[in-house]
């Protein structure tokens, strides 16, 4: 194996490990919490004052689904820029409802949500099992968050028969409400197997609401089914009767692996978008690793990864919320409180990599990209264009970021729509436009995007890396060189 090839492989086989550590939004924050802390970077609060440092790494969560991390320059001064790379932790999938206790045909089934623009005839007929965050009541009356997974397949979604629905040669048509409703297990064996810490724990804690013994039991088992929520206590380990509420998802056990028959692939859920997560994560770490790697640097390297980019971005921690521009000004007023004007010129002297997947091309459909602008596997990061602002591209933001790329021989590919096809979107725009920062749209190629099993190239993971890496730390110094508003 040659030294290039060794770095690829080192590179894939950690996204490989982070994936494999991120069932959910949630998750991924934890595993990127983890790995920071790990390279120095100090976790630091909203709810508190900073006390912020010239060379000092730092991050800080909101809704434990959006993250944000940065390490300041050895020679920032208040007003000086922001090289930013923003990604984003979630993924389309099935959620469960607030009430999702479904008793039909003698099966116990888990009513959810359709999350995002799901390919959901994909998640038929796949071992599946439940991950997210509970809220637990803790026994001297205070309340925590806690991550969970339940471990093995508990869940189906089962296709109907041919031989009931000869219809489907022509076509399978998922009605979201009806069919997309997994099973969990039969009501006779659901009663059988009840743990007997139900009678217990259920009827002598107090519940969060204040209810006790049999109201208690009765007001968990009518939202749903016991043997879900003793699933979930044994895998947080306490009773059915603490868990005050939940936010869970479905999500797939077969977990992340590099295939291929040359071994060029990642098979994955989730890699729109936790692959451009992760590849600007460990690039923004790598490029601040080293004891000099900032003792230049006159900006603020950062990297944010927001919740909620599937649905629309409009919550308080998508990027439609004001979280990029809070850290932007926290961070440029922690140097400065005499000048308010610096934060206006702190957005101008930024830049902003909007990172999302793109669409390779697809060799049994290859009339769904335009001609002239077909990204290929392993052919490096993709610049997305659109003449209607749904990417936030323009010549400026192209060049300087194609730049980098030509200075270390690393590929770069072009995108643009079809004319006669809708255009998907990212968070660029949004922040483009809500912050008023400089901004190119850009993706590493993927095929069977939002399916519950995509793919990539490996190459690309190495490529998506070392472009973001380069561009955290050549970004000031090329765009001092560039003339453009003067």
């Amino acid at each position: 194996m040659t030294k290039a090839e060794s770095e690829t492989s080192s590179v894939a086989s950690d996204l490989i490990d982070f994936l494999n550590s991120s069932p959910t939004a949630f998750h991924a924050v934890d595993e990127a919490k983890r790995r920071l802390g790990e390279a120095g970077f100090v976790h630091i609060s909203e709810r508190e004052d900073w006390k912020l440092h010239t060379g000092g790494k730092y991050f800080f969560t909101r809704n434990h689904s959006t993250i944000v991390a940065f390490a300041i320059g050895k020679k920032y001064v208040a007003g000086n820029g922001f090289c930013v790379v923003g990604a984003h932790t979630d993924s389309p999938c099935l959620k469960l409802k607030p009430i999702s206790k479904v008793t039909k045909g003698g099966y116990c089934e888990v009513g959810v949500q359709t999350y995002g623009g799901g390919l959901w005839h994909t998640w038929f007929d796949r071992d599946l099992t439940v991950a997210g965050r509970l809220i637990i009541k803790e026994k001297d009356d205070a309340y925590r968050h806690m991550l969970v997974k339940v471990g093995g397949p508990i869940l189906r979604v089962p296709t109907l028969a041919i031989h009931l629905d000869r219809s489907v040669s022509d076509g399978f048509k998922v009605n979201t409400e009806n069919h997309l409703v997994p099973v969990l297990a039969t009501v006779v064996k659901a009663e059988v197997n009840k743990l007997p810490a139900e009678n217990g724990s259920l009827e002598n804690d107090t519940e969060c609401d204040g209810k006790h013994g049999d109201e208690k039991k009765s007001v968990a088992n009518k939202k749903h089914h016991p043997v879900l929520l003793q699933l979930l206590a044994a895998q947080a380990g306490c009773e059915p009767g603490e868990i005050c509420d939940f936010e869970l998802q479905l999500c797939d056990t077969q977990p992340s692996v590099i295939g291929g028959a040359a071994k060029e692939f990642v098979f994955s859920g989730r890699l729109d978008n936790l692959c451009m997560s992760f590849c600007s994560l460990k690039a923004l770490m790598d490029a601040t690793s080293s004891e000099d790697s900032l003792d230049n640097e006159t900006g603020v390297r950062m990297v944010a990864l927001f919740d909620h980019e599937e649905v629309g971005s409009n919550s308080a921690q998508g990027a439609g919320s004001p979280a990029m521009l809070d850290a932007l000004g926290r961070v440029t007023n922690g140097f400065s409180s005499s000048d308010s004007k610096l934060i206006e010129k702190a957005i101008q002297k930024s830049f902003l990599v909007s990172a999302d997947m793109a669409h390779a091309l697809h060799p049994n459909y290859m009339s769904k990209h335009e001609d002239n602008h077909q990204p290929k596997l392993h052919g490096g990061l993709v610049i997305k264009h659109n003449a209607n602002q749904r990417y936030a591209t323009n010549a400026v933001t192209a060049f300087l970021f194609r730049e980098i790329a030509e200075r270390h021989n690393i590929p770069v590919q072009d995108f643009v729509v079809r004319n006669d096809m809708g255009c998907g979107s990212t968070i660029g725009p949004i922040l483009a436009s809500g912050v008023g920062i400089r901004t190119v749209d850009v993706g590493a190629p993927q095929l069977s995007m939002h399916s519950i099993r995509e793919m990539c190239g490996v190459d690309d993971v190495l490529h998506s890396y070392e472009h973001f890496k380069a561009f955290f730390q050549e970004f000031f110094g090329l765009d001092a060189r560039l003339s453009v508003d003067f």
